[in-house]
């Protein structure tokens, strides 16, 4: 088990890393790609380059500083965070990564659907936590949306309780395999049905489809995913942090562009030094 557990190799997460390296903690950043900064062309307004880098180039430069201070790191996608009291515990689809404390650095959350009635019917009907949800579904039908790995864990997590999982692909194809109990429809969606409570979703054909529940699983788990998980609160759909950077979960922490405002590198870094002193800190007074 590592000292500090970083979920994100970007600017954030390698920034609280290098904190608890030079306090000689164990560190462990794991991380399934460079997020949002694989599509910066070049960066320039970034304090220090002697000359213009890619995302993608300035990733690995601070991957490489990491590196060379000791840090562990594994390329690898987490599914689901969880937190026994002591230890937090990160599932991804190569093994499990412990820690201590750990710091959320996945970058900015993806863009939900943008399906008619979504908004409305989140919490009541609708969830993006398989983990905290699936016991209210005992026994009835449920529905995936999602195509992926992530999507796959979800749907796996509900075929233990629910009577019934179907996969909602949106036309989207599968880059998954799903096992023969998840039933696969692979229709566009035009948009959700329920008034005040979620029925079922309307395929571009106007057929409906009727489900007791809907679980979004877009793409990778971000914070937010993770953050419900390890049982973090939230308040108006944002999770929340005291001054410090750490969720109402003892020991986790959220850091750069997954905590919102202003979406640059070098607030992600100054977000990421300011998580890992608090970590350190924490740390220090509950050994």
């Amino acid at each position: 088990m590592s000292d500090m557990l970083i979920l994100g190799y970007g600017p954030a997460g390698v920034s609280a890393a290098l904190y608890g390296l030079r306090s000689n903690l164990d560190v462990q950043l794991v991380g399934k790609d460079s997020g949002a900064l694989q599509k910066a062309h070049l960066i320039e307004n970034y304090y220090g380059l002697e000359k213009p880098l890619t995302g993608s180039e300035l990733v690995e430069v601070g991957k490489k500083q990491a590196l060379s201070l000791g840090a562990k790191i594994a390329e690898d996608e987490i599914t689901d965070l969880m937190f026994d009291g002591s230890e937090f515990v990160a599932t991804g689809l190569k093994g499990e990564y412990r820690g201590k404390v750990c710091i959320m650095a996945t970058g900015s959350a993806r863009k939900k659907q943008p399906l008619a009635g979504m908004a409305e019917m989140e919490g009541h009907g609708v969830s993006y936590c398989a983990v905290c949800d699936a016991f209210f579904y005992r026994q009835k039908n449920v529905a995936v949306l999602g195509s992926g790995e992530y999507a796959l864990h979800e749907a796996t997590e509900l075929l233990q309780v629910a009577s019934s999982v179907t996969l909602l692909t949106n036309g989207e194809p599968l880059t998954a395999e799903f096992p023969e109990t998840i039933k696969i429809e692979s229709r566009k969606l035009k948009g959700l049905v329920g008034e005040g409570a979620f029925k079922g979703v309307r395929f571009d054909d106007e057929s409906v489809g009727e489900y007791d529940g809907l679980f979004v699983a877009l793409g990778s788990a971000n914070a937010t995913d993770l953050a419900l998980k390890a049982g973090a609160a939230f308040d108006q759909g944002k999770l929340v942090l005291d001054d410090d950077l750490m969720s109402t979960v003892p020991g986790l922490y959220a850091a750069g562009d997954c905590t919102g405002g202003i979406l640059q590198v070098s607030v992600a870094v100054g977000e990421g030094a300011r998580a890992g002193l608090a970590a350190i800190k924490y740390l220090r007074e509950n050994r």
